[in-house]
Parts: structure tokens; C-alpha cells; sequence
């Protein structure tokens, strides 16, 4: 429920604005309203971290607004909750008018949702599903250089779900479609809800299964195979891509022995 900060309401704050996050000092600003200049703004409570609130405050600061990338370092539960926040900050940005009627939208008092008075209609925030998939060759495991991304990091492959397809389909679409070759035994590891906008990452391991490796020109730089022992710049700790890696290479280890 949204409410006007005063100056005795503390804790985390998420402030938020077109998928950006104010992080002074290149943090998640922790302490009191008053401190923080936030008095007087409006906002909710979204959560709770460690015994304290976590409140969503939709506004721009104008000045160390960055993303929310910038915290993966932190404790898993509170960059979910951050995560939560820039998300829920865009859909209510992004929901002001009704889809259906055109009417302005108000929030609900219970709910993550926006509310219709003129037609009735209720909208939620949407999460679009996608996979994560790390492949291993004996003891070899696929890495690959996203286009998206600003450094040399090698990743394992990932794309989103379609309509009507299933997890293990959408699965065995992507790997075919950006390396040209076929996987089987794919086995479900874990989820991790994604912010980049709003996704949520449904990560498995899987086998190769054929295929002559060809990367996909537009949405990879590169692709190859890489021995446990040999890996080239991994993602940071703490993502999912890094602990299917992990226990991937682990695998690979045991197969060599």
C-alpha cells in the first residue's frame, strides 16, 4: 500500500525509474528517510531484508541512477528484492492507462496489480519465462560470447520460451538455433528470478547429442568448446549461469578421472 515517507520510516530503499536504480555511493541506499532526502516522497513496502523493510519508491533521482546489475555482489535475497522493485516500478510506469478502456488506472491496496474503476479490469505484472542451458562433451562444456554483453564474458546459451512450447523444447530450439546441434538428457538445476526486464531463468544441464558446432552470427560474437580446465572469463557469482558452469564443471572433472 502506497503511503507518504516520513522521516521516522527506515530501512533498504528502491528507487527506482525506467529500469534504473538510485545507488549512491554505487549501493543500495540503506538507513533512514530523513538522511536520505527521501521524506515526503510516496512509496510502499515490498518486502522485508534481514528484519528491516524494503520500500519501492518510484521516482528519478536524476543523479547516480544506474543498473541494478551493478549489485549482483549483494546477498541473493536482496537483489531479488531490488530486482522486484525496478520490475514492479516499470510495470506501474507502463500501466497508468487502461489496455482495454483507456481510463486511468489506480493501484491496488493488496496487491502487486493495477485496477480499473471504469471497466473492472485487473492487470498483474507479467514474467516472460526463459531458459538457461549448460551443455557438456565429455569433458568439455559449451561457453559462448553474447552480442548483449560489454565484455568477454563466456556464458552458457539461454532464450526465451515461445508460445506453446514446453521448458525442454524451448530448450533444444535455442541450443539448435544459435550452435547447430542437438542436446538430449536435459535435467532441470534451479530458477532465478531475472530483472532484464522481467524475466524469470529456468536453468537445466544437458548433453550433447550431435551437430557440428556453427554459432548463431547475430546473437552470438563466438561459441566453442572449452575443457574444465581451460575456461575462459566466466559471469560473477552469484547468477545462475555461473553455478550451472560450476556443476557442469564438476561434471567434467569426474569424467576425467
Amino acid at each position: 500500500m502506497e503511503q507518504q515517507i516520513t522521516s521516522v520510516d527506515a530501512g533498504w530503499w528502491v528507487v527506482s525509474h525506467e529500469q534504473q536504480l538510485w545507488l549512491p555511493q554505487g549501493d543500495l541506499p540503506h538507513g533512514n528517510a530523513g538522511e536520505l532526502g527521501l521524506v515526503g516522497s510516496s512509496g510502499s513496502v515490498i518486502g522485508e531484508w534481514q528484519g528491516e523493510n524494503v520500500w519501492l519508491i518510484c521516482a528519478n533521482r536524476s543523479e547516480n541512477m544506474g543498473s541494478v546489475r551493478q549489485i549482483l555482489d549483494q546477498d541473493v535475497g536482496l537483489f531479488q528484492l531490488a530486482g522486484r522493485g525496478v520490475q514492479l516500478a516499470e510495470f506501474y510506469r507502463s500501466h497508468r492507462w487502461c489496455g482495454y478502456c483507456g481510463h486511468e488506472m489506480h493501484l491496488s491496496k493488496t496487491e502487486f496489480a493495477c485496477l480499473c474503476n471504469h471497466c473492472r479490469q485487473r492487470y498483474y505484472p507479467q514474467i516472460a519465462p526463459c531458459i538457461i542451458v549448460a551443455i557438456r562433451r565429455g569433458e568439455e562444456i559449451l561457453l559462448a560470447q553474447h552480442a548483449r554483453h560489454r565484455n568477454s564474458i563466456y556464458t552458457v546459451l539461454a532464450g526465451f520460451v515461445e508460445v506453446g512450447e514446453t521448458l525442454e523444447q524451448a530448450v533444444a530450439r535455442e541450443v539448435m538455433e544459435e550452435s547447430s546441434i542437438r542436446v538430449k538428457n536435459v535435467r532441470y538445476v534451479t530458477s532465478q528470478p531475472w530483472p532484464f526486464p522481467h524475466s524469470l531463468m529456468m536453468a537445466f544441464m544437458a548433453e550433447y547429442d550431435g551437430g557440428e558446432l556453427q554459432h548463431d552470427g547475430k546473437e552470438l560474437i563466438d561459441a566453442g568448446w572449452y575443457r574444465y580446465d581451460d575456461l575462459p572469463l566466466l559471469p560473477p557469482p552469484g547468477t545462475v549461469a555461473r553455478r550451472l558452469i560450476e556443476d557442469t564443471v564438476a561434471l567434467c572433472r569426474a569424467a576425467a578421472d
